[in-house]
Parts: structure tokens; C-alpha cells; sequence
């Protein structure tokens, strides 16, 4: 018996309508089943921080389905789309969205809080992205690439169903970056997550189970 797909898209259509309509996405087909990884590749400008949007519920479709974890989006009202969002789903984001004010520690431990989790794992989470010395560091003392992995860290501490990244390697040198891939790829296998990688480097979406072209025409399967 097959299982249930995380993620689910169907004939997903959306557009912006302002001085000049545009339509960014047509007819999106994608299914991502638990412990499988997908990297979206795609020129600037057509339209994948949208497809991101779509996929956390933080935008809506004009026509089409989006679900997770089998929950139809657009049928959600915002708390339910919020506590969805808290419970099932990881963020990268290429902005980091690091709490100033909060330690690194703090920052991961964010996600297991407010799902009234314990502790558990913050410190071995820390060692993994290679941040277990900077812990109690606030991010105004961190580089970009070290606030990134606070970001990884953080997507990843309360083993999301589903993580959505977006360009996670982007402020990480080469080797950092394989770590960090790595870490990712494991952390679905070893819950059944499903995991959304968006990037510009093809060397970071050869590293998924599939890579996928997003186009004007819709998603185009590259061959590995």
C-alpha cells in the first residue's frame, strides 16, 4: 500500500494582477511522498519564492489544490493555517529570519516552544551545523553563513513532515554547504520528512532524489 503524499499540488494556477497581469504559475502538478527530496531549479523571476508561498499556505492559488499532510490549504482559516505551519512545516529562509534579540540557542530551541516541546536535541542540532561554540552568541555577532545554519538549525529541530528550503547553501562556502546538504538529506530519511529544496546551484540540487525545472509552462522533470 502506497503512502500518503506530505505535499500535494494539482492543476495550481496563479497569477498578479496589478498595472500588468502576469501569470507566474500554470497548472503545477507535484506530489512528495514522506522521506523524499525534491530541488526546484529555475531562471530568476519565474516565480519559485511564489511556489514557496503556495506550498506553506502563506499565498493562495487562484485555481488548483495544495495539501499537506492530506489538509487542503484554502480550506484552512489563519489559525489553523498558523498552527499547521508550526507543527508540520520547516523553514529556510535565504533571508535567515534570525531573531535578533534571542541567543543562537534561543533562536533554535523557537520552533520546539511554541509547539510546547521539550529541549531535547538543541545542543546535538548545534554540533551538527557546526554552531555548538557559539551558542550563547547573539546574531549581530555572526556571519551570514553562520546565521544561515541557525536558520537550518531551526527548520530543522521539531522534525517538520515537510521542509521548505530556500537557497539554504546561498552564504555557505563549498564545503560547509556538502555538510549542510548532507544534514538535510539525512534528517528527511531518518523522520519521513519530505523535503522542497529551491536553489539556484546545481551542484546543491544534484544532491536531491529529483530535480525538477520550473518553467512559464510548468514543472519539467531534469534528467540526473
Amino acid at each position: 500500500m502506497s503512502q500518503q503524499p506530505v505535499l500535494q499540488m494539482q492543476q495550481v494556477i496563479k497569477s498578479y494582477h496589478g498595472a500588468r497581469s502576469q501569470q507566474v504559475l500554470r497548472g503545477l502538478d507535484l506530489a512528495v511522498a514522506p522521506g523524499e527530496y525534491v530541488a526546484v531549479i529555475g531562471e530568476s523571476g519565474v516565480g519559485k519564492s511564489t511556489l514557496l508561498n503556495l506550498l506553506a499556505g502563506l499565498d493562495q492559488p487562484d485555481s488548483g489544490e495544495v495539501r499537506v499532510k492530506g489538509q487542503l490549504l484554502s480550506a484552512l482559516n489563519d489559525n489553523e493555517a498558523t498552527l499547521l505551519r508550526r507543527r508540520h512545516i520547516g523553514f529556510v529562509f535565504q533571508a535567515f529570519h534570525v531573531l535578533p534579540q534571542l541567543s543562537v540557542w534561543q533562536n533554535v530551541r523557537l520552533p520546539l516552544a511554541l509547539n510546547g516541546l521539550p529541549d531535547d536535541g538543541i545542543d546535538a542540532m548545534l554540533v551538527a551545523v557546526g554552531l555548538a561554540e557559539k551558542a550563547q552568541r547573539k546574531p549581530r555577532e555572526l556571519s551570514g553563513g553562520e546565521m544561515q545554519r541557525v536558520s537550518i538549525a531551526r527548520a530543522l529541530i521539531h522534525q517538520p513532515d515537510l521542509l521548505l528550503a530556500d537557497e539554504p547553501t546561498g552564504n555557505l562556502d563549498p564545503e560547509t554547504a556538502r555538510t549542510i546538504l548532507d544534514l538535510l538529506k539525512s534528517r528527511l530519511r531518518a523522520t519521513g520528512a519530505a523535503g522542497i529544496l529551491v536553489t539556484h546551484s546545481m551542484l546543491a540540487a544534484a544532491t536531491a532524489d529529483r530535480v525538477l525545472k520550473l518553467t512559464p509552462d510548468g514543472l519539467i522533470a531534469v534528467a540526473p
